[in-house]
Parts: structure tokens; C-alpha cells; sequence
């Protein structure tokens, strides 16, 4: 797709300045924003939240509130990217950077945990796709947008990561974090999303509406976390538990919660976490609260 802005000036005008400034400052803040609400929200089946370890042995709710408030500084920067850097191979590889040294950013307040890689590149791509046209906020505008930017090579980018997600994808045939973005995130716009609406449509609570979109993520993704951990057989039991609480009317219904109480039991059980789902989850929030000041918003 052709970007809209690819035949804007090089530079930004000085009298636009603050105006950006004030953008990228609050795009930042919406993602880490959406990376706590993600990790705060409870009971997710195998994560981290905040009353529960979940399938992890490394991690708390503290230590993925700190990473993500010492990832802010990154998101702002690729939203400062997105505006400066016009040529879009050039923004590929500009990002890549910025990316790769959030991810030491990040080791570094974890004491080399783990922790947000793999929000580091989906709401990366998205705060960027966000910064480029911020008169479209629409989910299906900023992914479509996340999408092209994704499919554009990085020639600075390791070959191989020796990561446990790309192992996964070799070893099992999926396309992992990569595929979902170079897709345009069709979970977080066709799944997590809609899923998140149709919830509060029927009056869910918000907490009960948020692990519904995350149900309907987990029902249906190849989770690479999960596949890395358990194979297929676990990810066969992660979607198919994430089904049954959605068969018996999500989180809002007793039947669905026992459910969800059995599946997390299980993924603990199975030393499994559906981190990729997570991941998206988080994704789908931060669209969410783009779509929310979207009639407000103004070109700067």
C-alpha cells in the first residue's frame, strides 16, 4: 500500500514542532497505558496479572509495570520517527533500531527478564502507524498502515534472533508475531476487537468484556509462547479451553468463569502461557483508545 505521506517534505516545519511533540508524548503514553491495562486485568488463564504469577516462574505484575513504564521513552521515539523520517524503507530500518535498543532498555529495568518483546514490535508498529497519519485513527487504518511498514525489509536486522518465538515458527509452520503484522493484525481488528464491542454491547463489565477479547484471541491464534513451551498439543488445549469459557457465555457468566478458572489451572498445570495472545490483547486496547479520542483529534 502506498503510504499517504511518502511525498511529504522531508522535514517538519519548525511552527509544527510542539504540535508533534505533543503527539508522539501521547501515543506513548496510550501504549504504555494499554501494556498495563493488559497485564493488570485478572484472571487470565496461564499470564501474569495482578494476582497472579500465572504459568511464569520470572515474572510479576511489578516487573511488567516497570518494564512497560521504562518502555515510554521507546514508544515515543518510534511516534517521533514516524513523523521525521518520510522515506518509508528509511523508517523501516530507523524503527528497527529504535526497537532493538528499547528491547536493552528493557533487560536492563528487568535484570535481563524478558518481559515485552513482543509488544516491543506489535505496538511499536502500531504507535508508528498511528504517528504517521494521526488524522486516521481508525483500528482498521493505523493496522493496514502497521501492516505495509511490517512488510518492508530491515537490512540492519539479525538474521536470526535465537529467540524462542522464531524457533517455534520453523519448527511448527506458523507465522508467529512477523505474520500478524505483516497481515495488518487481523486478530486485533477482526477478532480481539470485535469480540471487546459486542461484550459491552450485551453489558458485560469492562473487565469481563477485555477477557472475552482475549478468549477470542487465544480460540484461534498459533501462539508461539504456547508452542514454544508445550508443542501443539498444549496449543490444541489453550484454544480449545478458550472456546468452551466463550461457549458458556464468557466472563460475565458463572459457566464460562468456572470454565476459565479450569482452562488457567491447566495452563499453569502445563507450565504454558499464551504470551502472543497477550500481546495482542494489549494491541487491541491501544486501538481501542485510539478510536475513543479519534473524533477528538486534530492534526498538529
Amino acid at each position: 500500500m502506498r503510504d499517504s505521506l511518502a511525498t511529504a517534505p522531508a522535514t517538519v516545519p519548525q511552527l509544527q514542532t510542539a504540535g508533534w511533540d505533543r503527539l508522539a508524548e501521547r501515543l506513548g503514553g496510550h501504549v504504555v497505558a494499554a501494556l498495563i491495562e493488559e497485564v493488570t486485568l485478572a484472571p487470565k488463564p496461564g499470564l501474569v496479572d495482578i494476582r497472579s504469577r500465572g504459568a511464569h516462574d520470572d515474572l510479576d505484575w511489578n516487573l511488567m509495570c516497570a518494564s512497560a513504564h521504562a518502555l515510554e521513552p521507546t514508544f515515543v521515539e518510534l511516534a517521533h520517527a514516524a513523523v521525521e523520517t518520510r522515506p518509508m524503507l528509511a523508517l523501516r530500518e530507523r524503527i528497527g533500531a529504535i526497537g532493538r535498543i528499547g528491547e536493552i532498555r528493557m533487560l536492563h529495568a528487568t535484570g535481563g527478564v524478558n518481559t515485552h518483546r513482543g509488544a516491543i514490535w506489535a505496538l511499536g508498529l502500531l504507535v508508528t502507524a498511528a504517528a504517521r497519519e494521526p488524522t486516521d485513527l481508525t483500528p482498521h487504518g493505523v493496522a493496514s498502515r502497521a501492516g505495509s511498514i511490517a512488510r518492508l525489509p530491515d537490512l540492519h536486522a539479525p538474521k536470526l534472533t535465537g529467540h524462542k518465538g522464531e524457533q517455534a515458527c520453523r519448527d511448527y509452520d506458523v507465522g508467529g508475531a512477523r505474520g500478524q503484522a505483516q497481515a495488518g493484525f487481523p486478530h486485533v481488528v477482526e477478532v480481539a476487537l470485535p469480540e471487546l464491542a459486542s461484550s459491552r454491547l450485551r453489558g458485560d463489565s469492562e473487565t469481563a468484556a477485555r477477557l472475552n477479547a482475549l478468549l477470542a484471541v487465544m480460540a484461534s491464534l498459533d501462539d508461539t509462547c504456547v508452542l514454544a513451551r508445550g508443542g501443539r498439543s498444549a496449543l490444541a488445549e489453550t484454544q480449545g479451553g478458550a472456546r468452551r469459557v466463550l461457549e458458556h457465555g464468557g466472563a460475565a457468566m458463572l459457566a464460562g468463569r468456572r470454565h476459565l478458572k479450569a482452562l488457567d489451572r491447566r495452563l499453569v498445570e502445563l507450565h504454558v502461557s499464551p504470551g502472543g495472545a497477550a500481546d495482542l490483547l494489549a494491541a487491541a486496547l491501544f486501538l481501542d483508545r485510539l478510536q475513543n479520542e479519534a473524533p477528538h483529534t486534530t492534526k498538529a
